[in-house]
């Protein structure tokens, strides 16, 4: 009677027991995932702000350029020269500028150049504007001289931006004012600065004071859409910046939200059936949110480091600190290098957020595997040179065609050329080499990196798995998000092959994705041959 008395204590304090302590770090799970999401989103928003603000400036800057070259070339001491001085250059270097006012104290306009194409009774009636209406707003005994404002208003429903000084000459003040175009600076300004060519990371449009469209398509307003003023020209008028993946951000939050609610429901129910359940499902969970953990730290790195030296060289570009054209070109190439390097990222963490969620579909069609594989190695040809690596690529003559999906298997490669030059930086080569296996296309990619031991070949596929041998040749640490192989091993099945790895610690790694040769297509073997077993 003792042993069932004491099974049942145990029973009804074990169990409820493991069910609070569950229910503890179930809580605690569920709000350090809604915390990460929260950072997530506060990060893109962020991200989303600083970029319409660095739009909003790049106008701001334009205009005051302009600004300056009409300072320059005011010479109170000429003022009947002034139409001659700036009109045959007025198109190249002041384009939004339509005309120039030279007043004296009075406000009695001494000089007045005009490159404007409407008739002379538009400018005659912006004059008596000027001097009765705009000029009643500003306290020009205030004005500091040379210290350059601007006015932007609506007058008889139009949008008039001017931009105005004092310039003190033998004892007396001058009123410098540009006129600027606004229909000019939507037209070409606005159209020049935020009209996206290709793959477009965010939309912009601006709006007036009113809420009206100035420029640009509607964006539907949520929570990732950010709206600035312009800071001293076009104070009036709001820009504002949507990402184009604003909305799938906001619906993945919401289904992870779902998810993990859902987890945890589950997790109670299990609960019930038994401690031991309780406890797997408990430890499961622990290592899950371990692994999402550092998965988002790692990913915040990886986007951190480009990023920083986007804005780094950007910012010594904008400075004008640049030694030479030599130099200037280097930075360009630089930018160009890392942003691309942001967007495999960013594609990589998007196409596996679609593999994760079983919505990844591919476009297959008949292609020239050669032509993709050559197209991904040239996408890190320039960091290769910069790093001291010969990247070779040596594309079989013959090569039949398979039924792929380019972008997919493109991406594939860059995973594989990347993860190359990360741990094996300096090491003389990497070779991309594709050629007809049998049946199959196999591309490899070897390097001569640190390699990697046989217990851990298989498992650095799996997703968030990075191994244990996390260093490099130089012996320093290597980031990475550990989605990487994963998604490259789906991609490699997606469509019809397999992928692996052979390696031998010290001697460097090849790192192989096999592709089915289309059936009946010119160079294809012979039916039959057997596809060759990884040797890992």
């Amino acid at each position: 009677m003792e042993r069932p008395r004491r099974e049942k204590l145990v029973s009804f304090v074990l169990l409820p027991a493991v069910v609070l302590a569950v229910g503890v770090l179930a809580y605690f799970t569920l709000r350090t995932t809604l915390q990460l999401e929260k950072l997530r989103q506060q990060s893109v928003l962020e991200a989303t702000l600083g970029l319409a603000s660095e739009k909003a400036d790049r106008l701001d800057r334009r205009i005051v350029e302009q600004d300056n070259v009409v300072h320059a070339i005011t010479d109170p001491s000429s003022l009947e020269a002034l139409a001659e001085r700036w009109l045959p250059t007025a198109q190249r270097e002041t384009p939004t500028v339509r005309g120039i006012l030279v007043l004296d104290e009075r406000r009695t306009v001494l000089a007045f150049a005009s490159r404007a194409g409407g008739a002379w009774t538009d400018e005659e009636s912006f004059r008596r504007l000027l001097v009765h209406r705009i000029l009643d707003g500003v306290d020009l005994d205030k004005l500091p001289p040379d210290e350059l404002r601007h006015l932007h208003r609506v007058y008889a429903g139009q949008s008039y931006l001017v931009s105005y000084w004092q310039r003190p000459h033998r004892g007396r003040r001058y009123l410098v004012v540009a006129w600027h175009d606004v229909g000019r600076i939507v037209r070409d300004v606005l159209s020049s600065l935020y009209t996206e060519t290709a793959a477009p990371s965010s939309r912009v449009n601006v709006v007036d004071e009113e809420g009206r469209i100035i420029f640009g398509p509607p964006l539907r307003s949520g929570e990732f859409t950010v709206g600035v003023r312009f800071p001293t020209t076009l104070y009036n008028w709001r820009l504002q910046v949507a990402p184009s993946a604003g909305e799938e951000l906001a619906s993945r939050v919401e289904n992870r939200r779902l998810l993990e609610m859902v987890m945890v429901v589950l997790s109670s129910l299990v609960i019930v059936a038994g401690v031991v359940v309780v406890l797997v499902a408990a430890e499961k969970e622990r290592r899950m949110s371990a692994q999402k953990s550092d998965f988002v730290a790692n990913v915040s790195h990886e986007l951190k480091t480009p990023l920083a030296l986007v804005r780094m060289f950007g910012e010594l570009l904008q400075s004008g600190r640049v030694a030479s054209e030599a130099k200037r070109q280097e930075y360009l190439d630089i930018i160009l290098q890392e942003s691309e390097r942001l967007s495999n990222l960013i594609e990589n963490v998007l196409d596996f957020a679609k593999v994760e969620r079983g919505r990844a579909s591919y476009d297959f069609r008949p292609g020239d595997v050669g032509e993709t594989v050559t197209r991904a190695v040239n996408v890190y040809r320039h960091r290769a040179e910069r790093e001291g690596v010969e990247l070779q690529c040596e594309v079989a003559e013959g090569l039949p065609e398979a039924r792929i999906d380019e972008r997919a298997l493109q991406l594939a490669i860059i995973n594989l050329v990347d993860n190359a030059l990360k741990y094996a930086p300096g090491t003389g080569a990497i070779r991309v080499r594709a050629a007809v296996e049998g049946p199959v296309i196999a591309v490899r990619v070897a390097d001569r990196g640190p390699g990697i031991p046989v217990e851990e070949q298989q498992r650095i596929f799996e997703r968030f798995v990075r191994g244990n041998e996390l260093r490099g040749l130089d012996g320093r640490p290597v980031r990475g998000s550990g989605i990487g192989l994963s998604l490259v091993k789906h991609i490699a099945e997606s469509h019809g092959g397999a992928a692996w790895v052979e390696s031998d610690v010290g001697r460097g790694s090849t790192f192989v994705i096999t592709v089915p040769v289309l059936r009946g297509a010119a160079g294809a073997p012979a039916r039959g041959s057997r596809r060759p077993a990884p040797t890992a």
